[in-house]
């Protein structure tokens, strides 16, 4: 028993935001049920890429898929049986898909008033933006992220993985579970919604309140912390390292481990708002010292002083880390068509409980087996499937 296996959720959600929100609830044990459009109606690969590929596998592994046609009246009256049993919905519908089908927050209440129905848009349920069609650069440009990421004068640059999904997904996994924690409560459940545009003004974090405090529009600081000096990216005699020393200690650890005393007796270095003004001195210094030996020897003095500093990693280099070995974050899991793959586990550990790892399951491989634990007959489950519902 793992520690939401008592809580059966119903997946409507493709693409990114909603399955990652999903993805949370999976893998720590909740009865995910993804619910697909029967292959004879929808012949494509779908939204989320092809469905033996590590995006598709990773996003929708620990659930049970079935095949369920809602755009028909037996379709939507089978969901809503279902609705009666279960704990949570989640959906990343435009806002106004949900009301034409009969699945907003009202009618499955009606239904089931412990019910949770988890929403995640583009730009929110209501508002002038709404019906709008959402997608994750769309949010990252309208967020700020763009106008802050790159080199200064760049212009505009894309962050490297999809943020605003990403973060949306979390948040709305967030309030799930605190909606079900208040449930416990009051015995009712609630719509909890979230938005791209809203998870990535939120994500913003102390580069929104710059604005919202004190007026500050921040911009692009390329490799250098926008605000903490000297923070950024530095070459060595064979490669680049990150060095994080913001602070009057940090930067007396990091004179001594370079050896720079003379160089910092310089008047422009004397303090941090100083060292701020003088950003491009402070980092030449650095650098001209810096350049004379390896990453490996940088890495190894700063963190022997206490200055965190660290390699900059492509992917295959990330896993052969021997700290991200040791934490285990590629994930064996086996799969039937595909041998055993490796997925990334979940980030946060729980002590003594190990999370769940089961494969992505094929397109309504679980159909007949999860509509009989709802109280659908065999007769009836023929019927749907004769039908082209399932």
């Amino acid at each position: 028993m793992l520690p939401l296996s008592r809580f059966t959720v119903l997946d409507l959600t493709r693409v990114r935001s909603g399955p990652t929100a999903v993805r949370q609830l999976a893998d720590w044990g909740a009865n995910v049920i993804k619910i697909e459009a029967p292959e004879a109606i929808d012949t494509g690969k779908g939204l989320g890429g092809d469905t033996l590929g590590p995006d598709y596998q990773n996003v929708h592994r620990n659930k049970r898929g079935i095949t369920l046609n809602l755009k028909t009246p037996e379709g939507i009256a089978a969901f809503r049986r279902m609705v009666e049993k279960a704990d949570v919905v989640v959906e990343n519908y435009r806002p106004d898909v949900k009301a034409r089908l009969g699945i907003d927050y009202d009618s499955l209440a009606a239904i089931n008033p412990r019910i949770v129905l988890g929403s995640i848009s583009g730009f929110g349920q209501d508002g002038p933006y709404a019906r709008r069609p959402g997608f994750d650069q769309i949010a990252q440009g309208m967020g700020g992220l763009m106008s802050v990421t790159g080199l200064p004068g760049q212009g505009p640059v894309r962050a490297g993985i999809p943020v605003a999904d990403l973060t949306a997904g979390l948040y709305c996994a967030i309030g799930i579970l605190v909606a079900l924690l208040e449930r416990e409560q009051t015995g009712k459940g609630r719509w909890v919604h979230t938005s791209l545009l809203e998870a990535m003004v939120a994500m913003m974090d102390f580069q929104a309140t710059r604005w919202t405090m004190k007026g500050e529009v921040p911009q692009q600081a390329g490799n250098d912390h926008p605000t903490t000096i000297p923070t950024g990216l530095f070459r060595t005699s064979d490669g680049v390292i990150n060095i994080a020393g913001g602070g009057g200690e940090m930067w007396r650890r990091i004179v001594k481990v370079l050896g720079i005393e003379e160089e910092a007796k310089d008047p422009d270095l004397a303090t941090d708002a100083l060292r701020s003004q003088n950003r491009a001195k402070t980092n030449a210094v650095l650098q001209a010292k810096l350049e004379t030996d390896t990453s490996a020897h940088w890495v190894g003095k700063f963190n022997e002083a206490g200055v965190p500093c660290g390699p900059v990693y492509f992917m295959d280099q990330v896993f052969a880390d021997e700290q991200v070995k040791h934490l285990g974050l590629a994930w064996p899991v086996q799969h039937p068509k595909l041998g055993e793959i490796a997925l990334v586990r979940p980030p946060m550990q729980l002590e003594g409980v190990a999370p769940a790892r089961v494969p992505t399951p094929e397109r309504g491989q679980h159909t007949d087996a999860v509509l009989g634990e709802f109280g659908f007959s065999a007769e009836e489950i023929a019927a749907l499937r004769a039908a082209q519902v399932v």
